[in-house]
This record gives C-alpha cells, structure tokens and sequence, in this order.
C-alpha cells in the first residue's frame, strides 16, 4: 500500500514523516511535477483541508486522475473552524466512497501518530486479505 499526501504548509508532511511510517511503506508528496501521474496500486490519501472545509485543488485534480485507486484518506484543519474542521476528508470519504480513518489537528500530536500508524496498518491488512 502506497502513502500519497498533499501538504500546502507543511503540516501534512511533517506529520507522515513523524509518524515513522515511511519505515513500513512507500510515501509520495504530491507536487507540481507528479501531480498528473497515475497511480497503480492502492493508496490512502493524506490532505490539509482549506478555507472554509475544502479540498485543496491539488488533490482534487490528483483524484480526478487517481480515484480507483483510493482506499482511505485522513485529514488534518485546526479545530478553530468548528465545523469545518478537517472537513476535506469527510468530502473526499462522500465523493469517492472510502473511509475517513481519521482527522488530526495541524501536523499532529504523539498520540494522533500514532493512531495514524496503526489504522494504515489495519488498513493494509485488509487490503491484502481481499487479494486472498
């Protein structure tokens, strides 16, 4: 299972790298410059949320792309928006039918890493249980 994230300010990327899970799978930022390329494999999908609870437009035309492939996805906001609050997950959940494994705040705390780290893994193993 492949790990793609997005990050505007840093944040998102921060909080992959801290998590340590580029020890256990491969990890793509998704950039200027790979933005149109297709993914082959499952992946689970780390993004920010903007403005008032969107989906940043990077990873909008990421999916318009690369949605077949998508299992999950996770999203980080600050919880000053309310309501709002790491609400791109919850719309990519909706629009692509995959689970929202979890919200974080910002780039995260120790407990939300790792919280990250074992739902991937949870994640992983189903996956490879429905190859079987």
């Amino acid at each position: 299972m492949l790990i793609v994230y997005y990050s505007m300010t840093g944040n998102c990327r921060r909080f992959v790298n801290s998590s340590g899970i580029a020890d256990e799978y491969e990890t793509i930022e998704l950039k200027k410059d790979n933005i149109d390329d297709a993914i082959d494999e499952p992946f689970l999908l780390v993004t920010p949320t903007i403005n008032f609870g969107e989906v940043p437009p990077m990873v909008q035309r990421f999916l318009q792309k690369n949605h077949s492939q998508l299992i999950g996805v996770a999203s980080s906001g600050n919880r000053n928006w309310g309501g709002n609050y790491a609400k791109a997950g919850d719309r990519i959940s909706e629009d692509y039918h995959v689970p929202l494994i979890m919200k974080f705040e910002l780039h995260g705390n120790e407990q939300s890493r790792k919280e990250f780290k074992e739902k991937v893994g949870a994640l992983d193993e189903s996956i490879r249980r429905e190859k079987v």
